[in-house]
């Protein structure tokens, strides 16, 4: 009996000892409920001043972006992120309004970046956006992608790079259009141009950038004389020549405008070219003035 009762008293002490003492400060003893709630996955924004090795993408998922470093061999470099503004259920598409101004503040950031316009050297830019599970997300930027690619003609492929292309077309710049040699057709027509030395004998130069206003693509004749007459100004300023109707009787002329698609997408540069259908030349034409190119008589 005496023993019941000795173990009955010290469990009551026990129990005592314990509830006196209470929880540790700050935990209730439900460990269920002391964790905080996990907070909702932020949109998705990449990082600008970036390379990537993979190839440029229209629409950029968040499980494909691994940038990394410019000194490491890539082939896509990002100048610059931006945000759309406009309230839409999806991504811009390629001939919207959005992304024509997303280009033109692509194009001027790129400028920018690389010394000059990006059009006068092996360059292409490009807008990217998120995807269309991105855009449900809550993603609203736009980037702008640049890549060197091997021409500024037709079928030119981007190049794996190291190094960041700011301040790229800085002189002097291997990357810059400079002299070129045309190549034409056996009726004349110049069908592509190939960059060189402009210590070698050449036929041609890039002179410019002409920035076409925002109209229709030129489908006829008529459409592309205001792209020859732009380009002919250009010309005429690089030169050093008078812009008037005696440039036809000193110089050819090359006009290069975007692709029918980029110009959708909103590129309005237009590349012009110094061309001597009749004789080759060795040295840049720049500032030659009329002296230098004087009025051919046949």
């Amino acid at each position: 009996m005496q023993r019941a009762t000795r173990t009955l008293t010290a469990a009551l002490a026990v129990a005592a000892v314990l509830a006196g003492c209470g929880a540790p400060h700050g935990l209730d003893g439900d460990l269920t409920d002391d964790w905080p709630a996990m907070a909702a996955p932020g949109a998705f924004t990449p990082a600008a001043e970036v390379c990537h090795e993979t190839d440029f993408a229209d629409a950029v998922p968040v499980a494909a972006y691994a940038p990394v470093d410019c000194a490491t061999p890539h082939r896509v470099e990002t100048v610059h992120v931006g945000v759309f503004t406009a309230e839409r259920n999806e991504p811009p598409p390629i001939a919207s309004p959005e992304l024509r101004t997303a280009f033109a503040d692509c194009d001027q950031r790129t400028n920018g970046y690389v010394g000059d316009n990006w059009r006068a050297g092996r360059l292409r830019l490009a807008v990217a956006v998120p995807t269309g599970a991105g855009w449900a997300a809550g993603s609203r930027w736009y980037r702008c992608d640049l890549m060197e690619v091997t021409t500024a003609e037709a079928g030119a492929k981007v190049v794996t790079r190291s190094g960041s292309l700011r301040n790229a077309l800085r002189p002097p710049s291997p990357l810059w259009l400079g002299c070129q040699q045309a190549r034409t057709n056996r009726s004349g027509v110049v069908q592509a141009l190939v960059q060189v030395d402009c210590a070698e004998r050449h036929n041609a130069e890039f002179a410019g950038v002409w920035q076409a206003p925002d109209r229709p693509y030129p489908a006829n004749g008529a459409e592309w004389a205001p792209f020859y007459a732009g380009c002919r100004t250009v010309l005429a300023r690089y030169a050093g020549l008078p812009d008037g109707t005696d440039l036809l009787y000193r110089t050819d002329l090359v006009v290069r405008p975007p692709s029918a698609g980029r110009w959708r997408a909103g590129d309005r540069g237009v590349r012009c070219y110094l061309w001597l259908s009749d004789r080759q030349v060795t040295g840049s034409l720049k500032g030659a003035g009329p002296a230098g190119l004087p009025v051919r008589t046949k």
